[in-house]
C-alpha cells in the first residue's frame, strides 16, 4: 500500500515529536510513515509522505537496545539494558546466539573484529568482554582496568590491539592476545563518549563530553591532534573506509546543536561540512556505501526518532525517515550494500532498506 501526498511549503524548522512505544510481536504487519524532502534553490521544499507495511520479528532484546553492529552481511551483534549480547540473523529474523557475562547493561559500544566471528562488548560494570560466535556462551577474554563505565571501544586494523575509553577520563590500550594493558593515558575532564580506529593507520579518533575531538597515536598513546572545539558535547565519531574523513555528532535540543560535522583527517584536518536538521541529540552516523547513490552520502540517527540521509559534499538533506514510537534512536550500522540497522530505546532494532524506485529513499522493512 502506498499513499503519496505532495505539497509545497516554505522551508521552516519544525519540532518532531515521538509517539509512544509500539508492542513487538513475531511477524506482525505494521504501517510506517516516511517523509521525502527535496530542497529547491528558491527555498521551497517538496514533501512526500509515504505509508508502507513492514514486519515485526521476534525481538532480540527485552529492553532498550543501546548498540547494534554488523558482524557480517547476514548477522548483527547488539546489546542493551537486559545485559545480554545477542547475535541476530536480520535476514531470517532469528536469534543465532545469546551471550551473558556482564553484570550491568551494555553501553553504546560493540566492536567486531574484521573478517572474524569475534567481537567485544563494553558495559556499565566497567569491563570489556571478548566473545566468539562459535565458542561458548561465556566470554573468551575479559578486560578490566577502568574505574567507571566503559564508553569507548575500538579494535586495531590488524586485530592485535584493543583501545578502551571511559568516563574516568582514561584511555587504555590492550594486547588482545594476552589481555594485558600495555598503555594508559589520562586527560582531565576527558569523559570519553566514543572511539574509532582509523583504517590502516595507528591513529584512534575519540569524542568527549568536553566538546572535543581528539586524534590519538596508539604508538605510546599520545594525543596527535585536537580538532577545533565544538559548542556541544560530541557523542559519536565514524571514520571513512579510506581513512581520509571522519564525522562527529553533537548533542543538543530544539535544533540547537544537534548536528553532524565532517572533518578532513589528512594534513589540513579542517572542518569540511556540517549537517543540520535534527531537533535533538545526534547519537550515531555512518558513511554509506558508494554504490547506494551517484554522490557520496552519509546517514545520521537522532533522539528525535529520525534517520536522515545527507549529501556528504553539500550538506543537503536528501531524505528523512521518521520511526514514530521508537523513542530515542541510539545506534546505526550498515547491514549490507542496501540495508541499515538502527537501534532504538523503545522498539528494538529497525531494519531499513535504501530504495531507488522514486529517487533516493529509505524505508523500514522489519523490526526486531
Amino acid at each position: 500500500m502506498l499513499l503519496l501526498r505532495c505539497q509545497l511549503k516554505r522551508a521552516l524548522p519544525q519540532q518532531v515529536l515521538c509517539g509512544s512505544c509500539a508492542v513487538m510481536g513475531k511477524l506482525q504487519s505494521k504501517l510506517k510513515h516516511s517523509t521525502y524532502k527535496y530542497s529547491r534553490p528558491d527555498g521551497i521544499i517538496e514533501e512526500r509522505i509515504q505509508t508502507k507495511a513492514f514486519q515485526e520479528y521476534s525481538p532480540a532484546h527485552v529492553d532498550t537496545v543501546s548498540v547494534v553492529a554488523a558482524l557480517n552481511s547476514d548477522l548483527c551483534v547488539s546489546g542493551g539494558k537486559d545485559k545480554a549480547v545477542v547475535v541476530y540473523n536480520w535476514k531470517t529474523g532469528n536469534v543465532v546466539k545469546r551471550f551473558r557475562g556482564h553484570d550491568r547493561e551494555i553501553t553504546k559500544q560493540i566492536a567486531c573484529v574484521p573478517k572474524s566471528n569475534q567481537f567485544f562488548s563494553a558495559s556499565r560494570d566497567r569491563t570489556v568482554m571478548m566473545w566468539d560466535l562459535h565458542g561458548s556462551s561465556q566470554p573468551r577474554q575479559q578486560f578490566s582496568g577502568h574505574a567507571m563505565v566503559v564508553t569507548g571501544l575500538a579494535v586495531s586494523p590488524d586485530s592485535s590491539q584493543l583501545c578502551t575509553g571511559s568516563r574516568d577520563n582514561t584511555l587504555l590500550l590492550w594486547d588482545v592476545g594476552t589481555g594485558r594493558c600495555v598503555e594508559r593515558a589520562s586527560v582531565s575532564r576527558n569523559l570519553v563518549t566514543h572511539l574509532c580506529w582509523v583504517p590502516r593507520e595507528p591513529y584512534i579518533l575519540q569524542t568527549s563530553e568536553d566538546k572535543t575531538i581528539r586524534l590519538w597515536d596508539s604508538r605510546g598513546l599520545q594525543v596527535a591532534h585536537i580538532f577545533p572545539i565544538k559548542q556541544h558535547i560530541q557523542t559519536y565519531c565514524e571514520v571513512s573506509e579510506d581513512g581520509h574523513k571522519c564525522i562527529s555528532c553533537s548533542s543538543g535540543f530544539g535544533g540547537e546543536g544537534c548536528e553532524a560535522t565532517l572533518w578532513d583527517l589528512r594534513q589540513t584536518r579542517n572542518r569540511i561540512c556540517e549537517y543540520k536538521g535534527h531537533f535533538q541529540t545526534v547519537a550515531s552516523c555512518v558513511f554509506l556505501p558508494r554504490a547506494l547513490a551517484l554522490m557520496p552520502v552519509i546517514a545520521t540517527s537522532s533522539h528525535d526518532c529520525n534517520v536522515k540521509i545527507w549529501n556528504q559534499d553539500t550538506g543537503a538533506c536528501l531524505f528523512t525517515l521518521s520511526l514514530d514510537g521508537s523513542g530515542p534512536l541510539t545506534s546505526l550500522a550498515i547491514g549490507d550494500t542496501i540495508s541499515l540497522l538502527c537501534a532504538s530505546f523503545s522498539r528494538g532494532i529497525h531494519l531499513l532498506r535504501v530504495d531507488h524506485s522514486q529517487g533516493l529513499q529509505l524505508r523500514e522493512v522489519a523490526a526486531f
